[in-house]
């Protein structure tokens, strides 16, 4: 799964695209992101949030690590996948990270719409399940077709007796195709040691004939997504109902130039973590949202905005491009930042933009802000947590709010510009999500609830070959470019 800013300044968004385990013992599964990154792309400003605007209407002794691509530069377009191995003989997989849906699916060797090639530079791979001696088709009687299909995330071709799938998601774009069972394959290693040893286990995950709409393009193609929702044909669910992860994944995403980060089947061990319990019984990661403070002061804010029910709420989101606050919020936030702003700070706005134009520091020029939380936790967000960095005026920066509006809506989505460089845990057993600051680049311990034994994971970097006249381009506008973060565009089900 903007206006333009200072008529004669103008500013761009740099538009970072979307597009996005087991052992046979108790393993938590390691995935680390990929992030890979082409060059120049100019978005503005009201494009990112139409973009999202639809989007949101969708152990442990081995631990497995992937090395990451990817960076977070202003002049660079990024996105965040991980690779999976499938089948047997096993072949490679790079999967968008998707924690708005569930199921993890491929492009089959008989997709009509699946991209052959990416300019990201990566090999593209369709599955073959006629190839793989481990391969078997999902027959609808099977009981994980039979548990998909009150969450929609399946349904039965009486002629075929297939377990098939049709995904709508909310950018627009669509996947359908039909269930397979084969094996996952990955590298464990166990406690502090960097010897891997191999693992299989084998899951049910969807082999698509069909794509449409943005996973038809080349320029950011992969070969499909990886759902990370709690329903039961996630993998995490999977997994965990074989005993062979905890119910809990976690991530940490790089928000400095070098970019990528960590993604862990299994749960980051950090002193300072704090927890908030998610919203029972909702499609999405949900979190009870009670006030914002800024500065220490508590925004006059009628608790009522921040409710969850099926068209509002708080979700915690880490594939939305910007973050969002419910409309009756963001007035007060924006007011309350502007208000707060050292003198070093000019104001400025356009076609209903808030911007300012810096001449220090913004850690030393802007306000703390605070997202309290349920259960007494906070989430505190630095200056480069909710603004964007633009291009320079005169000498000067110029920073813009990130955070945008929620147009006509009561719902608040916290997306990477929020969540990066925090470790963010998604605790499934325990239905909670913790966070916490925290350098990604650093190495993290990981436990599974059933030891208490930490395997160590790293960040780290790799490079993805993609040069400045790759085709992963967008007609540029003659604007100054704008710095953004985004993790993976997660597709949020429309039916969801």
């Amino acid at each position: 799964m903007a206006a333009t800013l200072f008529g004669a300044v103008g500013v761009a968004v740099l538009l970072l695209l979307q597009f996005v385990t087991v052992v046979l013992c108790s393993f938590p599964a390691t995935l680390t992101l990929e992030r890979a990154f082409p060059t120049n792309h100019k978005v503005e400003l009201s494009q990112l949030r139409a973009r999202d605007r639809l989007r949101h209407g969708r152990v442990l002794s081995g631990v497995v690590d992937f090395p990451v691509g990817g960076t977070f530069n202003p002049y660079l377009v990024g996105l965040y996948f991980t690779s999976v191995k499938l089948g047997t003989p096993a072949t490679e997989f790079y999967v968008q990270i998707d924690t708005g849906s569930d199921v993890l699916w491929v492009g089959c060797n008989s997709c009509s719409g699946c991209p052959q090639s990416s300019g990201l530079k990566i090999q593209l791979h369709s599955f073959e399940p006629q190839s793989s001696s481990t391969a078997a088709v999902v027959s609808c009687s099977d009981k994980m077709c039979t548990l998909g299909l009150d969450t929609q995330d399946s349904s039965c071709d009486s002629q075929k007796k297939q377990c098939t799938y049709a995904f709508q998601y909310g950018d627009g774009s669509g996947a359908s195709g039909y269930y397979v069972s084969d094996l996952l394959h990955f590298d464990t290693a166990a406690d502090n040691q960097s010897v891997a040893s191999n693992s299989s286990a084998s899951i049910v995950f969807g082999c698509s004939t069909s794509a449409s709409g943005v996973l038809q393009k080349t320029d950011r193609a992969v070969d499909g997504i990886f759902g990370f929702g709690q329903q039961e044909l996630s993998v995490i669910s999977q997994l965990s109902s074989q005993g062979i992860t905890p119910k809990v994944f976690s991530h940490c995403l790089k928000g400095d130039d070098s970019g990528g980060g960590i993604l862990v089947l299994g749960e980051i061990v950090e002193p300072n973590i704090v927890y908030s319990p998610l919203v029972q019984n909702q499609a999405h990661y949900n979190l009870n949202l009670e006030s914002i403070s800024v500065s220490g002061q508590t925004l006059p804010i009628d608790q009522s905005v921040f409710e969850t029910s099926s068209n509002r709420g708080t979700i915690i989101d880490s594939g939305t491009t910007l973050s969002y606050l419910a409309e009756d919020a963001y007035d007060p936030f924006v007011t309350a930042i502007t208000s707060a702003v050292s003198q070093s700070v000019t104001p400025v706005t356009s076609q209903g933009e808030q911007c300012y134009i810096v001449t220090s520091s913004i850690s030393d020029a802007f306000p703390q802000v605070s997202l309290n939380f349920a259960g007494n936790a906070s989430m505190i967000l630095r200056p480069e947590d909710y603004l964007l960095q633009q291009n320079s005026v005169s000498g000067a920066q110029v920073w813009c709010i990130g955070i945008q509006k929620s147009e006509g809506q009561d719902i608040t989505v916290l997306g990477d510009l929020v969540l990066k460089d925090k470790i963010i845990v998604y605790d499934l057993a325990n239905q909670r999500i913790g966070w916490v600051q925290y350098d990604c680049s650093m190495s993290v311990s990981v436990s599974s609830n059933t030891s208490t034994g930490t395997a160590s994971v790293n960040g780290g970097s790799i490079d993805v070959n993609v040069s400045s006249s790759g085709s992963l381009r967008i007609d540029p506008f003659n604007l100054i470019p704008t710095s953004l973060m985004l993790a993976v565009l997660i597709h949020i089900y429309i039916n969801h």
